[in-house]
């Protein structure tokens, strides 16, 4: 993990020097870019193993940056920003960011994020490799990182990755917001368990599963969520 290589998008020359120092300390290679259009540029030529993105650019915003990046590729993205409303945060997940920081931040916990993420992102420890529901109509690959609905493939940020296989490999059984969060941010993420709100309701959607009536994640009031399906025999 710690060769991965990490884009740090941010036009502050301070925070970028020191982000960039603390995870190079941890082995880590970095490349940096002081706008939008920089970022898009550098990814376009060297595709990173994660992208730390500061949402206020000069040129264009880090919404369109992100919203660009998702286009192409599901990479991890942790937003680094001095938007701090809820609204704000739950908007930056929405858009495909796996995490969310608020300026100032401490750039140890930055680097703990991006090893968090990092190591989500290499698989899980569960043991069923591929998961078939429904006579094969979801299937749920954990080494290939892969989910088909109807045989097409379903293009999944690496959280909604991790929380769908997560409830899908212990169908029925009820989650906790917080057990998810933990699950998929893999840290108590600051009780933040509106983030699991975000990443279902997103599944739902790309799954084409009916949020009103919906056939594989379903809702636990005043609990949590549960994968309402068993794996095909």
């Amino acid at each position: 993990m710690g060769s991965a290589t990490v884009l740090v998008v941010d036009d502050e020359k301070k925070i970028r020097d020191l982000v960039r120092s603390y995870l190079e300390n941890e082995g880590f290679a970095v490349l940096v870019a002081d706008s939008g259009q920089r970022a898009l540029e550098t990814f376009g030529r060297v595709q990173p193993d994660l992208v730390i993105l500061d949402l206020m650019l000069p040129d264009i915003s880090g919404e369109e940056v992100a919203r660009a990046v998702r286009e192409l590729s599901s990479v991890p993205i942790i937003m680094l920003t001095a938007k701090s409303s809820e609204d704000d945060r739950v908007a930056g997940l929405r858009l495909g960011a796996d995490d969310y920081l608020i300026k100032p931040f401490s750039p140890r916990e930055l680097v703990a994020r991006v090893q968090a993420v990092l190591r989500r992102s290499t698989g899980s420890s569960d043991a069923v490799g591929v998961l078939r529901f429904s006579d094969g109509l979801l299937v749920i690959d954990r080494d290939a990182r892969e989910v088909t609905v109807d045989g097409a493939e379903v293009e999944l940020t690496r959280s909604e990755f991790d929380l769908l296989h997560a409830l899908a490999t212990h169908p029925g059984r009820v989650f906790s917001r917080y057990e998810l969060v933990t699950k998929v941010q893999g840290y108590d993420f600051d009780g933040y368990e509106r983030t699991i709100d975000v990443h279902v309701k997103n599944l739902r959607k790309k799954l084409g599963d009916d949020p009103h009536r919906p056939a594989y994640i379903a809702t636990v009031t005043g609990v949590g969520y549960k994968f309402a399906v068993k794996a095909d025999a």
